[in-house]
């Protein structure tokens, strides 16, 4: 099975985001993924991994039961799937990620001193160094 998750990581926002301070996506009747994904982890900083918030966004989208979600995790992770660096939380809503000792999220957003020290390498992760700094994926194509 696949994974989505990281470890002692952080995603930092988009290098082509607009954004000067992590915003909350807008409200709808049908939340976004965007949405949906904010809510989850901003309500529960380092209870879920990665996983976790992908494919539960995905199953209430997508209204699969409680009790058919384990074997609809499995066939969902048998495939390869976008994990949170492509996510519009780091490429337009300028929210950071991070991943940590154990691969849970929590949002960080880039106006904020924490976000400040996870890309300049002052938070350690489990193992003592500096987390891994990986960008959100960019928006639209590198110009040639």
């Amino acid at each position: 099975m696949g994974t989505t998750n990281y470890v002692d990581t952080f995603i930092a926002i988009a290098p082509d985001s607009a954004a000067d301070r992590g915003i909350a996506p807008r409200e709808a009747e049908n939340p976004s993924i965007a949405l949906r994904t904010y809510r989850m982890i901003r309500e529960n900083p380092y209870r879920y991994t990665s996983d976790d918030v992908i494919f539960t966004v995905y199953a209430d989208r997508n209204g699969i039961r409680q009790q058919d979600r384990e074997e609809a995790r499995r066939a969902f992770f048998s495939k390869g799937q976008a994990c949170l660096r492509a996510s519009d939380l780091g490429k337009r809503y300028g929210w950071g990620v991070h991943s940590d000792g154990t691969g849970c999220v929590a949002l960080y957003g880039v106006e904020s001193a924490e976000y400040a020290a996870f890309v300049s390498g002052e938070r350690a992760g489990s193992d003592g160094k500096a987390v891994a700094v990986v960008p959100a994926m960019r928006s639209r194509a590198a110009p040639k």
